[in-house]
């Protein structure tokens, strides 16, 4: 079941980096005549974030949030190669190393993880993610109006940190519905779309805004540490016994790469 959770969770990262791709590129050709709504290439990505998310839903099952926020954060190695054309020689040394360093540092975080969940939400979760919900929301308009992609991008980080988070305890509650109306009537489930649709919109104006490598790079790293913190703390997430350490050295080597990644000129996607 292990085994599978992170073949889902990979899979997932694969799917939101030509999510990314393709929602960049719809939203820079995105005009008044022809809107974002209207974009091919965008709607094509809005799909394949859907199809990432379904998938890590399957992985949150079983893997603690920060393992499969770490797994999905590889997207932030995998596009500056994938809009390099693949080659990785169009990357400079630089962009080489912290992909190098990225990809190490998740790893050691998603081998860090206890597989399971907690026997029980713990009684704090719940107010404190519809809360976090709300305030994302009511900050949505005048982030979006900033035009600052990095504000933009934490902001969208943070709302798709609360999904994983929300469906994760969402899998912990599951044992008490005995019907689909059960569901309906979580208060979770409802805050799991305020924090996508919040996200996506987010999202959608950083990488209008900004260079897409550098978007995605703020984003896991945004991913990673804070939902990965808040799973630890409120959701009864657990680190493999002695472990620790390698968590930590993870996240420093993740952290690191991604600003180098951040302060890397782009390179330009190929047609």
């Amino acid at each position: 079941m292990t085994v599978l959770a992170l073949l889902a969770a990979v899979a997932a990262m694969l799917s939101n980096t030509a999510a990314s791709l393709l929602e960049s590129a719809g939203t820079h050709r995105a005009t008044r005549q022809r809107p974002l709504w209207r974009q091919p290439r965008y709607l094509v990505g809005l799909a394949c974030d859907g199809l990432g998310w379904l998938l890590s839903v399957v992985a949150l099952r079983v893997l603690p949030v920060f393992a499969v926020q770490s797994v999905l954060a590889g997207t932030v190695a995998a596009t500056p190669v994938a809009a390099a054309g693949g080659d990785p020689r169009r990357l400079s040394v630089r962009q080489r190393t912290a992909v190098a360093g990225v990809v190490l540092g998740l790893a050691l975080v998603a081998a860090s993880a206890q597989p399971g969940r907690a026997p029980r939400l713990p009684a704090a979760a719940t107010p404190v993610l519809l809360v976090t919900a709300a305030a994302l929301l009511a900050a949505l308009v005048p982030v979006r109006r900033s035009g600052r992609p990095l504000l933009m991008t934490v902001a969208a980080g943070l709302a798709f940190g609360g999904v994983s988070l929300a469906v994760r305890a969402v899998h912990v509650r599951s044992s008490l519905w005995t019907s689909l109306l059960d569901l309906l009537g979580e208060p979770l489930a409802w805050a799991v779309l305020v924090f996508g649709a919040t996200g996506t919109v987010l999202l959608a104006a950083g990488l209008r805004a900004g260079a897409v490598s550098t978007v995605v790079a703020v984003l896991s790293v945004t991913e990673v540490i804070v939902p990965g913190l808040v799973g630890l703390a409120l959701l009864g997430d657990r680190v493999r016994p002695g472990w620790a350490v390698v968590l930590a050295a993870g996240w420093v080597l993740t952290v690191a790469g991604v600003a180098l990644l951040a302060r890397a000129p782009a390179v330009s996607a190929s047609a």
